[in-house]
């Protein structure tokens, strides 16, 4: 699960790499001697870093976010293709990333798998997929697999892979009323959507050089080179404009259960919002006939209509559904359609998007967590693009579907929402609702519901309920320092961060396991993500160390081992952002052996393969403005979900378990970990 990937000033401090003309003729064939290796970290490291982005121009139009000279996909004809690695390195890294986690024997064998592959069948897979790859220029060789890989995917998307992100409060305090958030946050959102598609927003671009690219001055010169070529116009000045193909299925989009493999549905002629509440679903338009958005003050009224309500929730609350199987979710909805609901089913797959209006207050962010991870199921529509959910007192996050993007999309979303909503809010607590009949505007969708429906909901929220309940959260503040304390020791953030888990979990569990940081490969034209392979035989050397063999090193010793796991760390970070990691050029060749019906190769039966790919520590981080925290469940039943954010005086972490794990008892040897890392960084011994 990846739910970061924007970009940061502050996280490009020290580049100093040189760039040419000639080199940036080079770009779409060596794009690490282009952009240099930490230059594209910044520009991978998912959900760690916040563009700085200025308007073109002020937009008096109040549909309008903005409205930037620059088209939106400007840049995108003419970004650099996502490169497939060499498949000699592809292995050499994929081994090395084995180390930690292997005995000398298992480590032996794999290595023999490995280089028997490297010299059979994986240069022959390796050759047709470049092949494939030159045939098809227009994307890039993830892409389609990666699709292929979440649609086919059977288990429930609810925990498995939605997560959730939560906004911060808005500064106003009056402006977190719910009618008036939800009103607000709906235009801001509307906005956004209108900019987009009229080709207005502001393009996603990474400023190395802000003087000299984030100007005025850069963007009338630039909307005038022709998108063949306009990347490498922007990248002479140190602008690197980022992949914005995901955009479009942020509106309109719904994921539809099908057997075998579900599919994609966007339809964008749809001008109608759905709205939950206590498991009811209405709809009312939010664009009107001339293409321009509902009054606010008419939304504020739908709202205030559907607030005041009475009905209790429904005995058969729909919405279970889609926390199901897939395969069983198809045949229900099958079911559905054959007994007439095709209609109100069509209302729900093609609505802008879905705001689900909870009657519950929050108390805590690990009440706050649980209920924007997944709630009580009743008041969700887990299929559609993004819902944003909203509490009685104002607490708001996102909750989206996972198959159509990888979060980037759905933070430049929340940023510009967030933004828009403090800065240009649309309502405020003086506004009065319009004087309008909602009874008429608001359409309550009803459902047609025969026994074996009523049965199949009935199942799912059982199943839906013994599913949530063996799901644990929990939260850790450390206070002791964080980003700016980290950077003037001349160590990555992220990597201290990831060495708290390594630690962490070796005093929990004295094991050193398979785990996942995602990064992102938007510099590349339909890049999707790299893993980061976090631990290292670097990271397991400095954890044993301090856990296990404290006594027997230095303050002094102790500090060299961990500059060389963030040295390491930073090292893989800039080979992931370039596209040069390891595990989607294998899940490539592995897809590839699939899809033309060949036996499995016997490195990918491989028990080490197999574990490598069971993460155990599944972890992502994003800092923004925006956001307050963000989280997601385990991706398998004995790991740990570790969402964490390094502020600059602290870092957080939302850590989730199932019964097999001790999320109380992980946070505690985290936190004990990062006690000692700082002690040792500030030359004290490690207190035992």
């Amino acid at each position: 699960c990846s739910v970061g990937g924007t970009l940061s000033r502050t996280e490009v401090d020290g580049i100093s790499e040189e760039f040419s003309l000639e080199r940036c003729l080079r770009v779409p064939k060596a794009m690490a001697v282009l952009l240099g290796a930490s230059t594209l970290s910044k520009l991978g490291r998912a959900g760690t870093l916040t563009l700085i982005r200025n308007s073109s121009s002020s937009s008096p139009d109040l549909d309008y976010l903005h409205k930037s000279i620059v088209p939106t996909n400007h840049f995108q004809k003419s970004l650099p293709r996502l490169p497939i690695p060499k498949l000699q390195d592809t292995m050499q890294r994929y081994l090395t990333a084995q180390r930690p986690l292997l005995d000398i024997d298992q480590y032996r064998r794999t290595e023999q798998l490995a280089q028997d592959f490297e010299k059979g069948i994986g240069n022959q897979l390796h050759e047709e997929l470049v092949t494939q790859d030159k045939r098809n220029k227009h994307t890039s060789y993830i892409s389609g697999p990666w699709f292929d890989m979440y649609l086919s995917a059977r288990e429930p998307v609810v925990l498995n892979y939605n997560p959730f992100v939560s906004f911060h409060p808005d500064p106003n305090p009056a402006n977190n009323n719910p009618l008036i958030r939800a009103t607000n946050m709906t235009v801001s959102v509307l906005r956004f959507m209108k900019t987009l598609r009229a080709g207005l927003l502001e393009p996603e671009i990474f400023h190395l050089n802000p003087a000299k690219s984030d100007t005025s001055q850069f963007r009338n010169i630039i909307r005038f080179v022709p998108a063949s070529i306009s990347w490498y116009g922007a990248y002479m000045v140190n602008a690197y404009p980022l992949d914005m193909s995901q955009y479009y299925r942020l509106f309109n989009t719904t994921r539809i259960p099908k057997p075998v493999q579900d599919e994609l549905l966007t339809d964008d002629s749809a001008k109608h919002l759905l709205v939950m509440r206590n498991g009811h679903f209405y709809t009312f338009d939010v664009i009107d006939q001339d293409g321009r958005i509902t009054k606010a003050s008419e939304i504020q009224a739908h709202f205030k209509y559907i607030l005041s309500d009475p009905r209790p929730p429904p005995e058969f609350c729909l919405g279970y559904l889609t926390s199901e199987n897939r395969d069983t979710w198809s045949l229900l909805r099958h079911s559905l359609l054959e007994a007439g609901n095709a209609q109100v089913l069509n209302k729900i797959d093609t609505a802008i998007f879905c705001i689900c209006l909870d009657d519950m207050t929050v108390t805590d962010h690990l009440e706050l967590a649980h209920n924007m991870l997944h709630g009580n199921g009743l008041n969700r529509w887990f299929d559609k693009s993004f819902s944003i959910i909203l509490t009685k007192d104002g607490n708001a996050a996102i909750n989206f579907e996972h198959s159509w993007g990888d979060g980037v999309a759905v933070l430049r979303l929340m940023n510009e929402t967030f933004k828009d909503t403090t800065q240009r809010p649309a309502i405020s607590a003086t506004t009065l609702p319009a004087a309008v009949d909602s009874s008429q505007a608001v359409q309550k969708l009803d459902f047609k519901l025969n026994d074996v429906l009523k049965s199949g909901i009935s199942s799912s929220r059982q199943k839906f309920d013994a599913s949530v309940s063996t799901l644990s959260i929990d939260a850790l503040e450390f206070k002791k320092g964080g980003k700016e304390f980290l950077k003037k020791q001349n160590l990555s953030p992220d990597a201290v961060a990831q060495l708290s888990f390594q630690m962490g979990f070796l005093r929990q569990y004295d094991k050193t396991v398979a785990t996942y940081e995602s990064c992102s490969t938007a510099a590349f034209k339909h890049g999707r993500t790299e893993t980061i392979r976090p631990a290292t035989i670097y990271t397991k050397k400095c954890c044993e160390a301090f856990v296990k063999e404290s006594s027997k090193h230095s303050t002094s010793d102790l500090r060299t081992m961990i500059d060389e796991c963030s040295k390491y760390h930073g090292q893989l970070t800039r080979e992931a952002a370039m596209a040069k990691g390891f595990d989607r050029h294998l899940f490539a060749l592995r897809y590839l052996a699939k899809s033309k019906g060949m036996a499995q190769p016997e490195l990918f039966q491989d028990p080490s393969y197999i574990q490598i790919n069971h993460n155990i520590l599944s972890t992502s981080t994003l800092t923004s403005p925006a956001i307050q925290l963000g989280g997601f469940a385990p991706v398998v039943p004995d790991g740990f979900g570790v969402g964490y954010g390094i502020h600059d005086h602290w870092i957080g972490y939302i850590i989730s378990s199932y019964a097999a794990r001790d999320v109380k008892e992980f946070l505690k040897c985290v936190n004990k970990s990062l006690d000692d890392i700082f002690d040792v960084l500030e030359g004290r011994p490690i207190s035992i």
